[in-house]
C-alpha cells in the first residue's frame, strides 16, 4: 500500500498544527519531519521544540528525516521529543557510529530508518538492512524544498528494491524529492512505497485533492 507524507518543510510554521490537522484530514499516512544542521546540508530548519510541540498537536505518524552530521548524538533525542521513525544518512557518520544510531533509535522503542543521498551506491544500505524499518532514497541533494527529481536516481531506486526484496522484505522504501503527479509512477515503479512531497501538497490550496492526485497516479503502477 502507498503512503502519502507530507513534508511540513514546506508548511505554513505559523499554523503548524492546523497545517497537520489539514493533511490528516485529507488523507495523508504520516507526517515528514525534516531536520538540517547548516552542517551535514547548507540549511538550517527546525529541531526538538518544534517536534514537542507539534507531538502535543497531532496523533499523526511522524518520520523524523536527520540530515544532520553525526546523528547518533541526537537521534535519541528525537525519540524522546515525539518522533515515531527516526532516519539517519549513511554519509553523515562512519560507518559504526551509524549503527550504533540505529541500535539506539530501536532502544528508544523507535523504528529506524537509513538515507542515502543520489550519488550514493544502493550497495551502502546492505550491511544496515538487519537494523532498518526503512531506507529513504534521495532523488534531489538533501537540504533544499521544491527541486525537481533527478531521473538517474531511479535505477539506483530499484537496486535498494532488490536488496529490501531478498533480504529485508518487511523494511519499507521511501523517496523524497520532487514527487508530485507526474513523478508519483516513476517512483512507485522503481520500487518507493511511502512517498514524501512538500510544495506539491503544502503548496496547493486544496490539500485534499492534492493528495488524492499523487496517490491516483501512484496506484496505478502499485
Amino acid at each position: 500500500m502507498i503512503k502519502i507524507a507530507p513534508s511540513i518543510l514546506s508548511a505554513d510554521f505559523a499554523n503548524l498544527a492546523r497545517e497537520a490537522a489539514e493533511v490528516r484530514d485529507a488523507g495523508a499516512d504520516w507526517l515528514h519531519f525534516d531536520v538540517m544542521d547548516g552542517s551535514f546540508v547548507p540549511n538550517i530548519s527546525i529541531g526538538l521544540p518544534v517536534l514537542k510541540s507539534l507531538r502535543r498537536a497531532t496523533d499523526m505518524f511522524i518520520d523524523v528525516h536527520l540530515m544532520v552530521s553525526q546523528p547518533r548524538a541526537y537521534a535519541a533525542r528525537f525519540c524522546d521529543a515525539g518522533a515515531d521513525m527516526v532516519t539517519v544518512h549513511v554519509e553523515a557518520d562512519e560507518p559504526a557510529d551509524i549503527l550504533r544510531a540505529l541500535r539506539e533509535i530501536h532502544a528508544h522503542g523507535k523504528k529506524a530508518g537509513l538515507a542515502i543521498k543520489p550519488a550514493t551506491p544502493a550497495s551502502i544500505v546492505l550491511p544496515f538492512l538487519d537494523e532498518l524499518d526503512l531506507v529513504l532514497v534521495m532523488t534531489v541533494e538533501p537540504g533544499f524544498g521544491g527541486q525537481s527529481l533527478q531521473r538517474d536516481t531511479l535505477t539506483k531506486m530499484r537496486g535498494v528494491r532488490a536488496l529490501i526484496d531478498q533480504y529485508r522484505p518487511g523494511c519499507e522504501l521511501e523517496v523524497d524529492g520532487g514527487v508530485n503527479a507526474v513523478t508519483a509512477p516513476l517512483v512507485v515503479d522503481s520500487g518507493a512505497r511511502v512517498l514524501v512531497a512538500g510544495n506539491a501538497i503544502f503548496g496547493k490550496s486544496d490539500r485534499r485533492a492534492a493528495i488524492e492526485e499523487i496517490r491516483m497516479a501512484a496506484d496505478i503502477i502499485a
